[in-house]
């Protein structure tokens, strides 16, 4: 390769679950990702609503294959300088090293690129939602 940087990056599907802003972070993602995808073991169709319901575009996703698999499918198929998986688990990251990924936790990944965390909002909504719920008779 020509050292051009290029990087194929995998979120895991409780990961993009864990960001105040999937779509967004996807968005930004592509700025210095040559392909961006989910990876997941839930059935196809969990992921496809999710990503629909988030607009993501994804140049990848697990669909009925497993987490290893579709690691191993993805590094054969997008040939980039590096191959990184934004997990949540010790599981993630021992799935990533048995395929030869990189591993970045969610909240690392989330810090070193300025995306916002969804517990960091959810305190906000939980008042709100509590104060209306407070109208009820």
């Amino acid at each position: 390769m020509n050292g051009s940087g290029e990087m194929t990056l995998a979120f895991e599907l409780s990961a993009l679950e864990e960001l105040a802003e999937p779509g967004t972070v996807f968005d930004d993602a592509r700025r210095w990702s040559k392909y961006v995808g989910v990876v997941s073991d839930k059935p196809t169709y969990v992921v496809t609503n999710f990503t629909r319901k988030n607009r993501i575009r994804q140049d990848f996703f697990s669909g009925p294959k497993g987490k290893g698999e579709s690691l191993e499918s993805v590094r054969e198929q997008f040939d980039t300088d590096r191959h990184v998986f934004v997990g949540t688990t010790d599981g993630d990251r021992d799935l990533a090293e048995d395929h030869e990924w990189e591993f970045l936790d969610v909240s690392e990944a989330a810090e070193a690129a300025d995306w916002q965390l969804a517990d960091e909002t959810d305190d906000e909504s939980d008042a709100v939602e509590e104060d209306q719920r407070d109208d009820w008779p």
